[in-house]
């Protein structure tokens, strides 16, 4: 493996199953497993309490030679980036790339000499991850009392208990647009660089900007399709299970068009906040409107404008809305300091690790 000068490297304290076919090979307690695969970075630590356990031949099966390497210890190691790295630049094949069985005997495990320090290294690596894990659980606690609060402020969309008004459609209170096709033939016409959003940028209730794309527009098509902000953007298509999804947009980049597989949903009525359209049509109630409307082919279903337009809203009082964006602001407020802590957080298990198999945390 990458390890430095100060930690003993060594490669033959574990054993492996070296059979083409594992499909009777159960695993022991005390074993521990990586996915073979490229760019896969699954490990599994076998215990008593797991029982009879058979796996694939998608998993090579270690088993640590009993006083020379420690399972949790072993575990944290074929976890670690440096590992990863080095195991994926021994992969090979044509189309799924992998880990051969004799590739993996050029692998090394940087190695304290004694059990207990073995055991102290993966109980502090193990703590760290632990802290981690929470941080996370937390993040998803705060996702759930978002929904929680929808629910609780305007009852549930489908059946609306609460007998909010419910006559009017989506067409009468936005203005709704499909954007520039990605590709097409501009015959000569003047133009100039923009960015767009493809589909994959716009998530549910949220964005991924990290990786944005370019294209050539008119003038006019960028007047007719940049975004303003609490702009609604919503997909075209994609699995079943995601129609309806969508976030808004905050003015994130200072011009952007998108392209035409993305709705730009723009109120023009002040019955509606943004946000709480974007939460409605995110709902079970927009998700069963756009399930039933949506044309299906081979598990991937489209709505077009017509079915936009059409959809159903409930319109709640509008203060109780502005209510329901204060309340979320909080949540996100709090989300944002656990970020920020979950980050502190991986950077200190990061460093944790590269300490650890250096040899630093060694006595």
């Amino acid at each position: 493996g990458d390890v430095g000068d100060e930690a003993d490297t060594r490669g033959t304290l574990v054993t492996y199953d070296g059979r083409p076919s594992r499909a009777d090979l159960t695993v022991q307690p005390g074993d521990v497993c990586f996915a073979r695969m490229a760019a896969t970075r699954k490990v599994l630590e076998f215990t008593k309490g797991d029982g009879e356990l058979i796996l694939s031949t998608g998993f090579a099966v270690l088993r640590p030679i009993e006083d020379e390497v420690h399972p949790a210890y072993l575990r944290q190691w074929l976890s670690s980036g440096a590992f990863q790295a080095s195991k994926d630049r021994l992969c090979t094949g044509a189309t799924q790339k992998a880990i051969t069985n004799e590739k993996m005997a050029l692998l090394t495990i940087p190695v304290p000499d004694r059990i207990e320090d073995q055991i102290r290294i993966a109980e502090i690596l193990d703590m760290a991850d632990a802290m981690r894990a929470k941080r996370r659980a937390v993040l998803a606690q705060l996702d759930t009392l978002a929904e929680t609060i929808f629910l609780d402020m305007f009852g549930d969309p489908v059946a609306n208990p609460k007998g909010w008004p419910d006559s009017d459609l989506l067409g009468n209170a936005a203005d709704i647009v499909s954007g520039v096709t990605i590709g097409r033939k501009l015959n000569g016409k003047r133009t100039r660089t923009v960015p767009y959003l493809a589909v994959v940028n716009v998530q549910d209730r949220y964005l991924d900007l990290s990786v944005m794309k370019t294209t050539e527009a008119t003038d006019e098509e960028i007047r007719r399709c940049r975004l303003h902000e609490d702009d609604l953007l919503l997909t075209e298509g994609g699995d079943p299970d995601k129609l309806g999804r969508g976030s808004l947009w905050n003015n994130e980049l200072p011009e952007c068009i998108h392209q035409n597989h993305v709705f730009r949903v723009r109120l023009v009525s002040n019955e509606l906040t943004p946000l709480f359209l974007n939460w409605l049509v995110g709902s079970q109630r927009g998700k069963r409107y756009f399930l039933q409307s949506a044309k299906q082919t081979t598990g991937i279903a489209s709505i077009n404008m017509t079915q936009l337009r059409a959809f159903p809203l409930l319109i709640p009082p509008l203060p109780l809305q502005r209510e329901f964006a204060w309340r979320l602001a909080e949540v996100d407020s709090i989300k944002g300091s656990v970020r920020r802590s979950a980050a502190e957080l991986d950077a200190l298990f990061a460093s944790l690790q590269h300490c650890a198999f250096r040899g630093e945390l060694w006595p």
